[in-house]
């Protein structure tokens, strides 16, 4: 039989980010495989020695074993699984695109302590893609911002109407109505983009890698600005990062 008190959980995560508390401490947002993202005081970590906080920076993917505090859970063990940072850290589009996916996967979980194994996933999936440079940055960023939206429940249309779902493909596309969409639902102000812009963002959806590489520059630019749109419009503002993502 277990001894282990109910207070202590184990689980392994994504630090999101960290900010400092008193003259030692940091709190530090991880995004759990099993209990969401989860705020908690790692203590002593801001400490010259301390190797306890190398492994409690944003990228890192880590072991944690958490006490359950009042307010705040505390962090008394973590050990690394990988540190994505310093890969990602030494080039400058993939630290960018990997800034807006923490940033994203924090603004996603609003709610603490609510499980979300799919956007972990999706986290991992990203931060290792952009580590190990397995495909442009830009288009890992976007790829994991469409499929993020997907988990929380807003899957653009990139096919039938996004309003009444006559079947496509259409040539408008409406941020507010969330995709393409038919001549009689149109709105006012509805984009008209490139149909080749539309079949890269569902190559990105879909995971088809050699059809979203093959886009040209033109249709990824067009597409991230649809992207970055949408996202803006369902978390009713915009990313402080995804300005400064590096599209060059």
């Amino acid at each position: 039989m277990s001894t282990t008190p109910k207070s202590l959980y184990r689980d392994e995560g994504v630090v999101l980010r960290t900010q400092k508390l008193g003259e030692a401490d940091r709190i530090v947002t991880v995004l759990t495989r099993r209990h969401g993202k989860v705020r908690a005081v790692a203590k002593g970590v801001r400490r010259t020695k301390s190797k306890f906080g190398a492994r409690l920076e944003p990228f890192s993917h880590v072991d944690l074993q958490f006490y359950t505090g009042r307010n705040l859970d505390i962090v008394n063990q973590a050990e690394s699984i990988r540190a994505y940072g310093e890969p990602i850290a030494a080039d400058y589009p993939a630290y960018t695109a990997g800034t807006a996916v923490l940033e994203t996967a924090d603004r996603l979980t609003a709610e603490e302590k609510e499980p979300s194994l799919r956007l972990f996933l999706l986290v991992i999936g990203a931060l290792r893609s952009l580590a190990e440079q397995a495909h442009p940055a830009g288009l890992v960023l976007d790829a994991f911002l469409l499929r993020a939206m997907s988990v929380a429940g807003w899957e653009p249309a990139l096919g039938d109407c996004a309003r009444c779902g006559e079947q496509g493909p259409h040539r408008h596309f409406s941020v507010p109505a969330g995709g393409t969409v038919c001549p009689p639902c149109r709105p006012t102000g509805s984009a008209m983009p490139n149909p080749l812009t539309i079949e890269h963002l569902d190559a990105l959806l879909t995971g088809d890698w050699d059809r979203a590489e093959a886009s040209l520059g033109p249709q990824c630019r067009e597409g991230s600005g649809l992207v970055a749109a949408l996202l803006q419009w369902h978390l009713e503002r915009g990313l402080r990062s995804l300005s400064l993502v590096d599209r060059s």
